[in-house]
């Protein structure tokens, strides 16, 4: 279930990009979505093990996944220090 709080964490944050600001309905429905399920299923695991880890794991998942999406599916710098 972490694992999948932290690739909806990458879907909604993806999700806000592509909303540009809010401005889109659709995709901001999306993000809306994936935000939802993402802290379901992040206070669903956090009701399984201790709060600390679960939530340094989920959102570690998200940061590294979001990290990556922004290079590649966006063309964001590939520098270090971006």
């Amino acid at each position: 279930m972490l694992v999948r709080a932290g690739v909806l964490e990458v879907a909604w944050a993806w999700g806000l990009r592509w909303s540009e600001g809010w401005c889109k309905l659709g995709p901001s429905l999306f993000t809306l979505a994936a935000l939802t399920a993402s802290i379901a299923a992040l206070s669903w695991a956090a009701q399984r093990l201790p709060l600390g880890t679960a939530h340094a794991v989920g959102t570690g998942i998200g940061a590294v996944g979001t990290a990556l999406v922004g290079p590649f599916v966006f063309g964001e710098s590939r520098h270090p220090l971006r």
